[in-house]
């Protein structure tokens, strides 16, 4: 299969600056980066691309049963890298991408050399002694409504999920992103998303790491993103000054000085 149409892949950039492959999160495409790619693109070849199911990726390529798991999503990069034949590239994940990136790294290490994790979160759902910010219930239910109404869902849950309830319109632009990703896709990949523990997963990071939070969020609240610092030796965090879930969006100034402050520290 031709990987490069598979996933809707974009090459952009300085064709001799090291690559930097940006992944995006859960009912998201490509299109989210668009206020990072220009902070980039100068120094950096860009790689953007849309998991099978999302943007304008090839959706008779999804398979519910591949895409049941992680593994699937991070097959999906390691896929990419190898079409294009990456070497050391600064993987940037945001969400759940963010652990997508830890196990692509893992299962290709030749490939991914960084990791810039966006509000990542290991496991949404609290455990003894870890917050992850949702009970059983609360995922439970959340995955309950979604199945039952997908658009529905989208409206109420996308200005909860973006935050900046005095920009309307972010709130607004991630409903249609949601609305526009194929239904049967995003039950998968959200089932995918809020069930999946990736906490033991942390342990086989060993590349540079930023790892970079909101001070306010309600899908991954701070906590979490100590929990995966403290999991990743070495790695940095940063505590950017947005709130919500979407920092590359709703703050990109802040968002994009972090991420070129940490790749021009990197050999």
């Amino acid at each position: 299969m031709d990987i490069e149409r598979r996933n809707n892949v974009t090459v952009t950039g300085n064709p001799h600056g090291r690559t930097v492959v940006l992944a995006h999160g859960f009912g998201c495409d490509q299109n989210m980066w668009r206020l990072t790619v220009p902070a980039l693109a100068e120094d950096y070849r860009v790689v953007l691309f849309d998991y099978v199911g999302a943007g304008r990726s090839d959706l008779s390529a999804f398979s519910a049963d591949r895409y049941a798991t992680l593994g699937g999503y991070a097959q999906d990069v390691v896929d990419v890298c190898e079409a294009l034949d990456l070497r050391d590239a600064v993987f940037v994940g945001h969400s759940v991408s963010a652990m997508t990136g830890v196990l692509a790294a893992h299962a290709a290490p030749e490939r991914i050399g960084a990791l810039v994790m966006i509000t990542p979160s290991p496991c949404y759902i609290d455990d003894d002694g870890y917050r992850g910010g949702f009970s059983a219930q609360d995922i439970d239910e959340l995955l309950t409504s979604l199945e039952a109404n997908y658009l529905g869902w989208s409206a109420a849950m996308a200005p909860v999920i973006m935050g900046n309830e005095d920009r309307p319109e972010l709130g607004e632009e991630l409903r249609n992103s949601f609305c526009a990703t194929d239904p049967e896709a995003a039950r998968v990949f959200a089932r995918t998303t809020f069930l999946t523990d990736s906490r033991q997963d942390l342990k086989s990071v060993r590349v540079p790491t930023l790892v970079l939070e909101c001070t306010q969020d309600a899908i991954a609240p701070r906590e979490v993103g100590a929990f995966v610092h403290a999991a990743i030796p070495g790695s940095t965090l940063v505590t950017l000054d947005a709130t919500g879930h979407c920092p590359h969006l709703s703050a990109p100034g802040a968002t994009n000085a972090a991420i070129t402050g940490f790749l021009a520290g990197l050999r």
